[in-house]
């Protein structure tokens, strides 16, 4: 049996002083925690893994690292589902992004996609007054309430930040400083809200264009630069997937996803972490891959275990793969612990994604809970999981204010009429879907909504021809 062991290794460097440090001490509460629950001593985990009673008193007090390997063993010796194995990252990327750090790996800093995008075009969406706004928050200062510099003013630093000179030698460059990490947050929001209906050319590219500039001064930025500018190209990189899966454009937007994943995880961003596997799970659902789809939704329990915000996402998620494979018991029961997890959102919760308010939260969780059930109901001609769905779609339009992301409300009326035909109520939702038609803008739709609108058409095509016609002539397939 003593081959099955994890080796022992003494030579195990101390973790540094600083941000790593800290890291692994929290780390060590952790453990500890999870081994007194499981009713073990310190002599008797450690002879669960290969190491004496002081190697594991030393971890616990943050005084001595561990490798992921070990990690995810005690992991699964303690029954702690993803906590440790996540610490021991998290403390990893402490490590990396600390003083002792002297560079990154070059493959670290590829951007998405080589070269250089275009000059920004003109948005026709302002730049919000304060950060947090649209998700986003301060690399600097999080959630405090920053100012963002006036609309000349922003211009005018985010161009210095992106001037050619200041690319082809960042360490001669300006250090980033609050004003500029203002502008460009702010900047980005405006971009965001600008794609928000669809149809805004080269907003993609001028989100890259700026992640170019982050990851060039990434490259040789001091520690203490390094986190806040692993921020900002998680989320620059997020926001580019966003809108180019707005665009259709999905094998782009994977690109950004993947590296979205890997400078959040530098910077220890969870929203973005879990935002990020959240949409990479709707392009598997889009590909029609439910077994993708549920890995994504797994990989956000194990990248923030124990947050109930993360949890309502994962949970959703599953429900939405599992409803792919037709598995009606998997999907409700995944719904119901999704909306489980929402009463128990509490102060922890609002320090990782402290903009995210509990009603935005069920919103989501009820959107996609809609979405599950209609696609089990058309799948299986279920009327009655058609109306659960039309039930959870009002909820979720009722959650979202007049003025509020105008594309999500298109995409609840598109959803809500699609129940409405799988309900056996096509009337219904040529009535539903009438106004909202004549409303629809002449730019291209986003993709999702286009989603939708395929398949009501489909499903509508032998109820109302005539509506399903104009349908036809919205979506681009």
């Amino acid at each position: 049996m003593e081959r099955n062991r994890v080796a022992p290794d003494p030579g195990a460097p101390a973790p540094p002083a600083g941000q790593g440090r800290g890291a692994w001490r929290e780390f060590g509460a952790r453990l500890r925690h999870w081994r007194r629950r499981a009713g073990l001593t310190q002599a008797q985990l450690g002879a669960g893994i290969g190491y004496d009673h002081t190697a594991v008193s030393k971890i616990e007090h943050g005084a001595r690292r561990v490798t992921p390997r070990v990690a995810d063993r005690i992991d699964r010796l303690l029954g702690a589902g993803g906590e440790l194995s996540a610490a021991c990252l998290r403390a990893e990327t402490a490590e990396l992004c600390g003083p002792d750090s002297l560079s990154l790996s070059p493959a670290l800093l590829r951007p998405p996609l080589p070269g250089l995008a275009p000059a920004e075009p003109v948005l026709t969406a302002p730049a919000p007054a304060r950060l947090p706004d649209y998700g986003l928050l301060c690399p600097l200062h999080g959630a405090e309430g920053c100012a963002v510099p006036a609309a000349a003013e922003l211009a005018g630093l985010h161009a210095e930040f992106c001037a050619p000179e200041a690319l082809a030698d960042p360490a001669a460059a300006r250090p980033l400083d609050a004003a500029t990490a203002h502008a460009l947050t702010g900047l980005l929001a405006a971009h965001l809200r600008s794609g928000e209906t669809g149809g805004r050319p080269g907003l993609a590219a001028a989100v890259e264009r700026t992640l170019h500039a982050v990851l060039a001064r990434l490259a040789g930025a001091p520690a203490a630069q390094r986190a806040p500018l692993a921020r900002l190209a998680a989320e620059h990189a997020h926001a580019a997937g966003a809108l180019r899966m707005q665009d259709g454009r999905n094998a782009t937007a994977m690109a950004c996803y993947d590296r979205a994943l890997t400078w959040s995880g530098l910077a220890g961003d969870l929203a973005t972490q879990v935002g990020t596997l959240s949409d990479l799970g709707v392009l598997a659902r889009m590909d029609g891959d439910p077994a993708a789809a549920l890995g994504f939704a797994r990989e956000i329990d194990r990248v923030a275990p124990g947050r109930h915000w993360a949890g309502a996402m994962g949970r959703i998620s599953r429900a939405r793969a599992h409803a792919l494979t037709g598995d009606v018991r998997a999907t409700v029961r995944q719904i119901g612990l999704a909306r489980a997890h929402l009463d128990h959102i509490g102060a922890a919760d609002e320090a990782d994604v402290p903009w995210l308010s509990i009603a935005s939260m069920r919103m989501r969780v009820e959107s996609a809970a809609a979405a599950a059930l209609r696609d089990l109901a058309a799948a299986g001609d279920d009327p009655r999981l058609a109306r659960r769905a039309l039930s959870a779609t009002e909820t979720a339009l009722g959650l979202l204010g007049p003025s509020q992301l105008p594309s999500s409300r298109l995409l609840f009326i598109v959803r809500a009429a699609d129940c409405l035909v799988c309900a056996h109520d096509p009337r219904g939702a040529v009535e539903l879907l009438g106004p909202a038609l004549e409303a629809m803008p002449a730019v291209a739709l986003p993709a999702l909504v286009e989603y939708e609108l395929r398949g009501v058409r489909d499903r509508l095509a032998a109820h109302a021809p005539h509506a399903a016609h104009r349908l036809a002539e919205l979506v681009r397939t």
